[in-house]
């Protein structure tokens, strides 16, 4: 299993969206985190992470994903995932993840949640 993960992401009117590629874990959390801090500096408050690319996220991942959502509830911002495989989506149930961030089953939907409540 590679430890690296690649990402991707696609800057749009008011939200920004993250593709993952890979396993989450400390150092592929990291990353999202880095990437996701740098899109929050640049005034990004929606942000979609988009985990169809990523089939194993560990706890250390899942503990920088809650920094994450903390950070975005403290500027009043927006994060939500989508596409996780159905291990994943229960897993971030159980977390509770998703009392904090969106789970949608698919891309399109995200992004009407996202454009329509604007």
């Amino acid at each position: 299993m590679s430890e690296s993960l690649k990402l991707n992401v696609d800057r749009r009117d008011g939200l920004a969206i993250v593709y993952t590629d890979g396993y989450i874990n400390n150092q592929g959390g990291e990353e999202i985190a880095k990437v996701a801090y740098g899109l929050i500096d640049e005034g990004h408050k929606n942000l979609l992470l988009n985990l169809q690319g990523t089939k194993i996220v560990n706890s250390i991942g899942i503990s920088i994903l809650i920094e994450i959502i903390e950070k975005m509830i403290e500027i009043e911002g927006t994060l939500a995932f989508c596409c996780l495989t159905p291990t994943i989506d229960k897993t971030f149930h159980i977390m509770g993840l998703a009392q904090y961030a969106g789970i949608y089953a698919d891309e399109p939907t995200a992004i009407s949640e996202f454009t329509g409540s604007a």
